[in-house]
């Protein structure tokens, strides 16, 4: 997405839920945190490529505000080296709402949707199901993005010995193929599910 596109979808995300003036330096500041020099897949090209799938399927969502706030939230927090990524994303998204006046129901709900990417459970209602989907949407990329996606992830964790990180790595991996649907939201289970078993069989066959 273009920074134009990418400043019209955090400002119509406020806008729908009443905040007239949304923050344009905690914009900024999640754009430089997606920047930061030890991400090389959670980066602004992936929140990028989310944001325009959201644009998409933004129909599908029943609160959609709450879903993009939640992606651009989702990986605002990432450091390799500890395990709590996402719940420090989803206490900022929380916080970031709720001084920004929006209600508690709502930073509630936000809270819940980036808690809910770090895929240890189904995700449960339409808005969680269409964020892991589009959130997901990278394995049911074109082969040339997924072997991109590929290099990154382990580019980011590239301190582990590689002994250690292809076991790991492929144990993921499985855990996604052996669902018995890896998409929940039907328009993006029909455009990407069969890309996406190919690609993981892919991986770990290799």
């Amino acid at each position: 997405m273009t920074p134009e596109a990418l400043r019209e979808n955090w400002n119509a995300a406020w806008h729908a839920l009443g905040v007239a003036s949304p923050d344009a330096a905690l914009c900024d500041e999640l754009q430089r945190r997606y920047g930061e020099p030890q991400r090389h897949y959670h980066t602004m090209q992936h929140l990028g490529e989310c944001l325009a799938w959201f644009e998409r399927e933004k129909a599908q969502a029943e609160r959609p505000a709450e879903v993009a706030l939640a992606l651009w939230f989702h990986d605002a927090i990432y450091d390799v080296h500890t395990h709590d990524n996402e719940a420090r994303s989803a206490d900022w998204a929380r916080q970031a709402l709720l001084e920004a006046g929006v209600n508690t129901n709502a930073a509630e709900r936000v809270h819940a949707l980036v808690m809910a990417t770090r895929h240890d459970a189904v995700p449960e209602g339409r808005d969680a199901e269409l964020l892991i989907d589009i959130d997901l949407s990278i394995l049911g990329a074109a082969r040339a993005r997924f072997d991109e996606y590929e290099r990154q992830v382990h580019a980011e964790y590239a301190f582990v010995p590689e002994e250690i990180r292809l076991p790991r790595r492929r144990e993921i991996l499985q855990r996604f193929l052996d669902r018995k649907a890896i998409y929940a939201t039907p328009r993006m289970h029909a455009q990407l599910e069969a890309q996406a078993r190919t690609n993981l069989q892919r991986s770990i066959a290799g």
